[in-house]
């Protein structure tokens, strides 16, 4: 079953279960998965690694959001943002730990054959493509430039 099918599944039993908040949750991930396959350009098909990159955008976002209405002292608007944060970051894999990311970071610099901070394009190109949805684009980055400098 792809994520499309699976959200689908999961925004019924929210019904059921009368999980307002994952309800709603699930139904902003489903808009955006629909504006997706119906975008200009796109085929009416939704791939699982797109799935996962707008599901890596909405976690992303929502996090966003709560930190700033943290900042200015509205915890009434940061909970659910944080509450639909987690449902969303339910159907992202396992984040990777610091170790497991040095490893995979350094297995792509020896597969690319890259030795100097100037290489570090070529480095990211491919480390943002393998750790998608498994690691922060930031903490990519920044293991990068370490690992190279």
């Amino acid at each position: 079953m792809n994520l499309f099918d699976q959200i689908s599944n999961d925004i019924k039993a929210a019904m059921l279960a009368r999980d307002k908040q994952r309800l709603e949750a699930l139904r902003g991930i489903k808009k955006e998965f629909i504006e997706a396959k119906t975008a200009k350009g796109a085929d009416g098909e939704l791939s699982d690694d797109t799935a996962m990159k707008i599901l890596v955008k909405m976690a992303k976002q929502r996090r966003e959001s709560a930190q700033i209405y943290s900042e200015q002292n509205r915890p009434d608007l940061a909970e659910p943002e944080l509450a639909e944060a987690a449902v969303i970051e339910s159907y992202l894999p396992k984040p990777l730990s610091d170790a497991e990311l040095e490893a995979a970071i350094k297995a792509i610099i020896a597969e690319t054959g890259a030795a100097s901070i100037k290489e570090m394009g070529k480095v990211m190109g491919i480390a943002s493509k393998k750790l998608a949805g498994k690691a922060d684009g930031k903490a990519i980055s920044e293991k990068v430039k370490a690992l190279l400098a």
